[in-house]
């Protein structure tokens, strides 16, 4: 048996209720096979990051999974396709994005996926909300801790709604 790794993914919408679209999405998580639940963070809305886009709700949940990083990326992202995604435009407006942020200590860069996310340390939508979920001494596998990064990257533009269930 594989052993376990810790995954952080982070969850975004702003298509077809959001909030609703995160939810579902939650369920989706909890019964993925291969991966047993850990917990959520609080439900944030964020500014989208192109001009003219609809709002985003985000949140980031942690999972300990035995699936492979490509292996998980395909179940995301058959979660995704379940909940209507269309890719018609790169960065575009989604019924749900679903993005691993972290996989263990696990470095990775290829074509379809790069461990950590790149971005997250600018992107307060996923700062905050993994923030949630980790030790306040946790580092990034490049050595980075979380508390640096929070610092360097403010609260603007976000807003924390509720705690999910």
């Amino acid at each position: 048996m594989t052993a376990k790794e810790r995954v952080f993914v982070g969850l975004g919408s702003n298509l077809q209720a959001p909030a609703e679209q995160i939810r579902q999405a939650l369920a989706s998580l909890q019964a993925l096979p291969g991966c047993a639940w850990v917990g959520a963070s609080g439900l944030y809305v964020s500014d989208s990051l192109l001009a003219g886009q609809p709002r985003y709700s985000n949140a980031v949940v942690a999972l300990d999974t035995c699936l492979d990083p490509i292996a998980l990326l395909d179940a995301l992202q058959h979660i995704e396709n379940e909940q209507g995604r269309v890719r018609a435009e790169r960065w575009g407006p989604r019924t749900l994005d679903l993005d691993i942020i972290l996989f263990g200590q696990r470095v990775l860069d290829k074509p379809r996926l790069r461990i950590p996310h790149y971005h997250m340390h600018a992107r307060p939508f996923v700062l905050y909300p993994l923030a949630e979920l980790v030790d306040e001494g946790f580092r990034l596998p490049d050595g980075r801790d979380l508390k640096s990064l929070l610092q360097a990257c403010p609260f603007e533009g976000l807003e924390r709604l509720h705690d999910l269930p």
